[in-house]
């Protein structure tokens, strides 16, 4: 069975709804990236050095990033010397394989819930990420759960922030807990944690500032917060996620670096990937850092928040290529 169609198979266990938000929100990636490798593939034909150097381009060009591709081109050319590839089409369906493999990862991408008591979630990342609207969208998500849920409005730094986040939380009609602007956050967060306690909340979703006016340090003020969280509620945070905008490309993968490593995150969140031709960043993000991607934002609208799916992934980049395959068959039947 070919992997298109194994792909497609395991798929179809899947909700539609959820496949037609990834095919959806990852177009522009697909015509980016996978458009231009079927367009070289019908170009080429060959399987040859100039080829190998196109493709390796497409990849790079797509944000995969060059010490992933640089990879995936020598495991390629393995395959091509192994299997005795000849036509450049026959490669297609082994880069697709490939790039699940890339994305799976050994780690649950599943997020971590407290058993017993509260889910505190803290959310980290630069300013303009889309960190409030997905804190918005994740609260929407557990309340059609039936979850009882809180938002901490911690970011007390930036203009507007506090008001975004209650703009969230009247259109999901989830209670945000503040204080004034320029307010210590680490004391937000006390009152959020003594208010999720008070009123029996499943789940408490805190932001964070993403820069800080003053001189302080921003890596300061998280461990404080961190310390105020764990008193109060043992073995919390349970999930630190980093926010970072898929637009931005390698840029976010820096980002991604030099916070990650600070301040204890356990998970990634990436917006905007139906704003992006790039979508392979999501690759290079996978390969180069040991953190999985949790979510993935895939649209404008409340249910375009998605838990990250490598098979959904790869199924929305290649979903011309799957159906240009099923049409073949059905022609030859």
């Amino acid at each position: 069975m070919s992997f298109f169609k194994k792909l497609k198979e395991s798929i179809a266990a899947k909700t539609e709804s959820v496949t037609k938000q990834f095919k959806d929100g990852l177009e522009k990636s697909r015509k980016g990236f996978v458009e231009k490798v079927a367009d070289l593939i019908t170009r080429r034909k060959k399987i040859d050095e100039e080829f190998f150097e196109e493709l390796e381009e497409i990849l790079i060009g797509a944000d995969v990033g060059v010490n992933t591709v640089i990879k995936l081109i020598d495991d390629l050319r393995v395959e091509v010397k192994k299997r005795k590839i000849e036509d450049a089409a026959e490669l297609q369906p082994i880069l697709s394989e490939k790039l699940v493999g890339l994305l799976k990862g050994d780690q649950d991408n599943s997020l971590r819930m407290n058993p017993d008591g509260i889910t505190v979630i803290l959310f980290v990342g630069v300013n303009g990420v889309g960190k409030t609207t997905t804190i918005g969208k994740l609260a929407h998500h557990f309340k059609q759960q039936g979850k009882k849920v809180l938002m901490a409005a911690g970011d007390t730094f930036r203009a507007g922030a506090i008001e975004q986040l209650e703009v969230w939380g009247q259109r999901v009609g989830v209670e945000v807990i503040k204080q004034q602007a320029g307010s210590d956050p680490a004391a937000v967060m006390f009152d959020a944690v003594q208010a999720a306690k008070q009123r029996g909340a499943d789940i408490l979703l805190c932001d964070t500032a993403g820069r800080l006016q003053n001189k302080s340090n921003l890596m300061e003020e998280l461990n404080k917060i961190y310390r105020v969280i764990q008193r109060e509620i043992p073995g919390a945070p349970h999930e630190v996620l980093m926010v970072l905008d898929a637009t931005t490309g390698q840029n976010a993968l820096s980002q991604a670096k030099l916070f990650g490593e600070k301040s204890g995150v356990t998970g990634l969140v990436l917006t905007k990937l139906d704003g992006t031709a790039k979508g392979g960043i999501v690759v290079a993000i996978r390969q180069e850092l040991s953190l999985p991607v949790k979510l993935v934002g895939l649209g404008e609208k409340m249910e375009d928040l998605q838990k990250f799916d490598s098979e959904q992934f790869v199924h929305g980049l290649f979903a011309g290529l799957i159906a240009e395959e099923d049409s073949k068959e059905n022609t030859v039947q």
